[in-house]
């Protein structure tokens, strides 16, 4: 096989994103033939590798794994890391897959309704990219009735100061009173909450109904569905 780093090796597998295999390797966790692994650890066929002390493959696994993506429809109440440390069930839990997946990006904790899950990194990171402008949709409801100033500035793009960063102009469309329907192309740490927050608003409900072309649709609450990752190609 070529020479591949080790935190594509684990995504590759399914073990996990890239970022969360850097923050392993990081952390002195992961072993490579016994050795620590580091940042810049190269694999080049036949090697053991270990993470918390559990053997995880063997580099030769990676040409037999096939690509898996699924389509979940998340509750509230769950979250959406491999880790317990929230104490609160996790996506990886609920779903139950027989082989290891893990999501494309986030939905918090209160949040509801569409993400992804798969075990091909490679593909987690083409969606989360933000130069691929891929869109995400949601329905909003917020905690008074909404005026079109505050509608008009989400959609123009706004500052946010907790994250010093301004959102990307987006597509608004008011469904009632209080709620509205928000499509964005980027994956600011939970903007649609913040840029409610900096308008004077508290979102109540969250839902994403639409990844790029896959719909939530009557996707039942803590259900999945496979989705053919070439699909997405």
């Amino acid at each position: 096989m070529e020479e591949i780093r080790i935190n594509k090796y684990l995504s590759s597998i399914g073990y996990c994103s890239r970022r969360e295999a850097d923050r392993l390797v990081e952390a002195g966790r992961v072993l490579i033939d016994g050795q620590s692994a580091s940042m810049g650890s190269r694999l080049t066929g036949g090697e053991s590798i270990v993470v918390d002390g559990k053997k995880v493959g063997e580099t030769e696994d990676i040409r037999k794994v096939k690509r898996v993506l699924l389509a979940v429809n998340k509750p509230r109440g769950v979250v959406c890391t491999t880790s317990d440390n929230d104490r609160a069930m996790t996506i990886v839990d609920m779903v139950n897959y027989p082989e290891r997946v893990y999501p494309i990006g986030r939905l918090d904790k209160e949040s509801e309704g569409l993400i992804l899950m798969t075990n091909d990194g490679n593909l987690v990171n083409s969606i989360l990219k933000a130069s691929g402008y891929h869109e995400k949709e949601y329905e909003v409801e917020v905690d008074k009735p909404l005026t079109e100033a505050t509608l008009r500035k989400m959609r123009s793009g706004m500052y946010l100061k907790d994250l010093d960063k301004s959102t990307r102009p987006c597509e608004i469309t008011r469904t009632g009173v209080r709620t509205f329907n928000i499509i964005l192309t980027q994956g600011l740490n939970r903007q649609i909450r913040r840029m409610c927050e900096e308008c004077g608003y508290e979102v109540i409900k969250l839902k994403r109904i639409r990844i790029m072309g896959i719909r939530l649709g009557s996707l039942k609450e803590g259900k999945w569905k496979k989705i053919d990752p070439e699909w997405l190609n």
